[in-house]
């Protein structure tokens, strides 16, 4: 019997060995795919690029990590494809847009996965958006968008730059009109500066990694900015919440916030072996601390605010459970009219 425990012992003591050496063995040699849901030079895209640099350093085996594009539908191409068809073997990362864990709440008729079962390897911060017009479009303050039509520019339903004006003019009267189809910021600012659109919202550290002379310039005016606290950085930007009124208006607002939490998440389609998350989870905890990465995420001013895998999986499955009656105002006021 002594043997027996002692033997079991050893065995238990062994076993994350054991599993690290079979996710060594399996990802040696391998080419591993980020996948981007929204196109080249987005936020989102420079994010996934510096991350590749560096997580190959701790994932066992060292395999090669690329990085691809796959814009579409706010992220929900790429989520939707890998959710259905994977492959589910870990060789393969969805990089999506924050608004994915509430697609499958807002945008059910076309998001084909369901949030809480895609598995987070972490995500590399959290988000605070600012949403901004020309410096010379005729609008000083939010408010002023009550009385005066504003041009923002979109990528599609499902991503922030879409559901948030959407639902400020579908709920709160303000006059925004929404022209998509654009495949990221870079392209958004592009129409911006030719007059194309009047405005567009994007994520705080996104603006100044794109066009940080645009606000030493001034050739932006900054309207309000989304985020569950306000951000001190940004100045005197009113917060989203200043503008409500009811405890209903904060409801809806907080559900289509809360995604900003999850920041720049980074996913696995569900089935992946457990020894193989365990290593890719470990390893993006290690990259995302390692000062190399640090020191090149700064140089391309983006923020670092690491949320682990399980700290994402818990705010995806909080969102899962918001009430039905708060999901159904807001999904109302985004459906197609």
């Amino acid at each position: 019997m002594l043997r027996t425990l002692f033997a079991l012992a050893i065995l238990l003591l062994c076993a994350p060995s054991f599993a690290q050496d079979d996710a060594a063995s399996f990802f040696k040699g391998k080419t591993l795919r980020i996948l981007v849901g929204s196109g080249v030079g987005s936020g989102y895209d420079i994010t996934a690029r510096t991350l590749a640099r560096h997580l190959p350093d701790y994932i066992p085996g060292h395999p090669l990590v690329i990085v691809q594009n796959q814009p579409g539908a706010g992220g929900m191409t790429m989520t939707n494809a890998l959710y259905a068809s994977g492959p589910f073997d870990g060789t393969v990362i969805g990089a999506p847009f924050n608004g994915t864990p509430t697609m499958p709440l807002l945008q059910p008729q076309i998001a084909r996965f369901d949030a809480d079962k895609l598995i987070y390897l972490g995500s590399t911060n959290r988000e605070t958006q600012v949403m901004y017009v020309w410096h010379t479009v005729p609008v000083q303050k939010l408010d002023d968008v009550k009385q005066t039509e504003v041009i923002m520019g979109a990528q599609a339903p499902g991503s922030t730059q879409y559901d948030y004006p959407m639902l400020l003019d579908r709920l709160l009267g303000y006059k925004f009109k929404l022209v998509t189809g654009y495949q990221s910021t870079p392209k958004i600012h592009l129409a911006l500066e030719s007059g194309e659109v009047q405005g567009t919202i994007a994520n705080w550290s996104t603006l100044r990694a794109l066009n940080a002379n645009w606000l030493a310039e001034k050739k932006i005016r900054l309207l309000v900015q989304w985020g569950i606290k306000k951000l001190p950085e940004i100045g005197d930007v009113p917060s989203i919440f200043d503008y409500l009124s009811t405890d209903a208006d904060r409801a809806a607002v907080k559900l289509m916030v809360a995604r900003l939490e999850f920041g720049r998440p980074f996913f696995l389609p569900p089935g992946v072996p457990a020894d193989r998350v365990a290593a890719l989870r470990a390893a993006f905890d290690a990259t995302v601390k390692d000062p190399a990465f640090l020191a090149e995420a700064a140089k391309e001013k983006l923020d670092i605010d690491p949320l682990s895998g399980a700290e994402v999986q818990t705010l995806v499955e909080e969102v899962a459970h918001t009430p039905p009656e708060i999901v159904a105002r807001v999904r109302a006021a985004l459906e197609s009219r």
